[in-house]
């Protein structure tokens, strides 16, 4: 839209990296996005997706129910919904001990309907804000403040801690996860709140077809089954890249949407970095060895950077309907499930009966989560790919033992199995260790924002879910736009962006 000549280098055959599907004998697999937010009007979220061709093309059904929480230990089940006030009354009605919890929830997730905090923070890279900007936004979010910052700001593990019952406990871990920040979850819920949340008609694969569609209408090109191995630098500026059969390609610009440690450890050989970005990696232990690096080496964040725990996707296409079912369920287990070498307490099950798209008439597709270990099924693949293949269907077999609790007779209903590990992942996006998303959102990492350019080196940037902590679709598709502002800037250029 800018005048820029570009090319994207693709390591799969087809787009979209973690933004997948696929289809099996007749089913739609989906392996990417759960929700989409922010995708109407007045938001700024919904002109980026119209900007990029993602809408109109793609129809968004607005969810209802964000999900429902099974828990075996008691029986019980809750559904979260759109109706704050319904939700507030059915966790109080569960645990009247914690009402003054459920009050400080709610409360802060009312005070952000309404509120467009992407459009807000993320309308411009943080290198063009100045304090015009900073106050402006203050200004903006002015009534949040104190939701973002004491117990809001941190973990939810931390906000729970003293609640007396522990299903409610668990409920509202399970809101998402339990290291984000309480105001992560709470925006979450004020999203759901205002009819901003929606899922796909046709799921992730038409998603990532329609920006293709879009980005090659507007002269784009794309090169697919093309690894890129090798950033080529010339005195400390990209110059272009290499592929893993040789080829190299120039250009003034070179952007990365690959995984941290790939890009910065691998292709560019640890050459340019930080001692906060050393700190970052080796907390969870990505990082390669390398000069000024020692293990006694004091970290200087202030805490761990965490990463999302990879994980286990298996999927049924079964010759059965789910009418009215929530589409996504959370279900604690009361005896864990041995998935890899990990317990598992906690399943989460997808149905697509939201559409006819996934499946043919009658039948539907039915996707079961849970986390899992890279080493494990890593390991497993590279020295005895007929026990790999052996365990995914072992695993498969002991997840349907549990859905017949639930759906009787479901076991001689199904059509297609298909199971993905996080070995699985790393075939189809080399993203590091199998992840599906880049840096949890955490307290730490939302107050420490990860920039999109390396020390010392020009003509470089890196976007997507390694410099958006918490990854999912609009920060990433933010953080591309952010480059195309910087660039505009540096070259003394007014940025445009345009629907047609």
């Amino acid at each position: 839209m800018n005048g820029y000549q570009t090319r994207i280098l693709e390591h799969h055959s087809k787009p979209g990296g973690v933004v997948a599907g696929w289809r099996r004998n007749g089913f739609l697999i989906d392996g990417g996005i759960h929700y989409l937010m922010d995708y109407n009007p007045p938001r700024a979220t919904h002109q980026l997706y119209t900007e990029l061709g993602i809408l109109p093309a793609n129809r968004v059904q607005q969810k209802d129910v964000y999900l429902r929480f099974l828990d075996e230990p008691t029986g019980k089940h809750t559904e979260i919904t759109r109706d704050l006030d319904r939700f507030a009354d059915d966790l109080k009605a569960l645990s009247p001990a914690d009402v003054g919890i459920i009050d400080d929830l709610i409360s802060a997730a009312r005070a952000m309907q309404g509120l467009d905090m992407m459009g807000i923070g993320l309308s411009q890279p943080s290198e063009l804000i100045g304090w015009l900007d900073k106050i402006k936004q203050m200004w903006q979010m002015r009534r949040l403040l104190k939701y973002l910052g004491g117990k809001y700001g941190g973990s939810v593990r931390d906000f729970v801690k003293d609640v007396k019952e522990p299903l409610l406990k668990r409920i509202i871990e399970n809101l998402f996860l339990p290291d984000v920040p309480v105001f992560f979850v709470t925006m979450l819920l004020a999203c759901l709140a205002d009819g901003q949340m929606g899922v796909l008609d046709e799921g992730s694969l038409k998603f990532a077809q329609s920006l293709e569609k879009r980005y090659r209408g507007l002269g784009g090109q794309i090169d697919y089954s093309s690894t890129v191995t090798r950033i080529i630098v010339e005195g400390d500026r990209a110059i272009g890249v290499q592929l893993e059969n040789g080829r190299q390609y120039t250009a003034d610009v070179v952007i990365s949407a690959a995984d941290g440690q790939s890009t910065i450890f691998q292709m560019l050989d640890g050459k340019y970095v930080s001692s906060r970005i050393l700190d970052m990696y080796e907390s969870y232990g990505a990082m390669a060895p390398l000069v000024g690096s020692t293990p006694n080496r004091r970290r200087r964040t202030g805490g761990h950077w965490k990463i999302f725990t990879p994980i286990m996707m298996v999927n049924f296409g079964v010759a059965r309907e789910f009418k009215n079912e929530p589409s996504i369920n959370i279900i604690a287990l009361n005896n864990p499930l041995k998935i890899g070498s990990r317990d598992v307490g906690m399943l989460s099950l997808r149905l697509f009966n939201h559409s006819p798209h996934f499946a043919p008439p009658g039948k539907t597709v039915i996707q079961i989560m849970a986390e899992t270990d890279w080493d494990y099924w890593h390991n497993l693949r590279v020295n005895n790919r007929l026990q790999y293949d052996s365990e995914k269907q072992l695993v498969a077999g002991q997840i349907m033992e549990r859905l017949e609790v639930y759906y009787p007779g479901i076991s001689a209903q199904v059509e297609v199995t298909d199971v993905a590990t996080p070995y699985t992942m790393w075939r189809y996006t080399h993203n590091y260790k199998g992840a599906f998303e880049g840096w949890l959102p955490t307290p730490e990492s939302f107050k420490n924002p990860v920039k999109m350019t390396l020390p010392g080196l020009d003509g470089f940037y890196m976007i997507g879910q390694w410099v958006m902590a918490g990854g999912g679709v609009p920060p990433c598709l933010y953080s591309g736009k952010h480059v195309a502002q910087l660039l505009c800037h540096k070259d003394n250029k007014q940025f445009v962006s345009h629907k047609e």
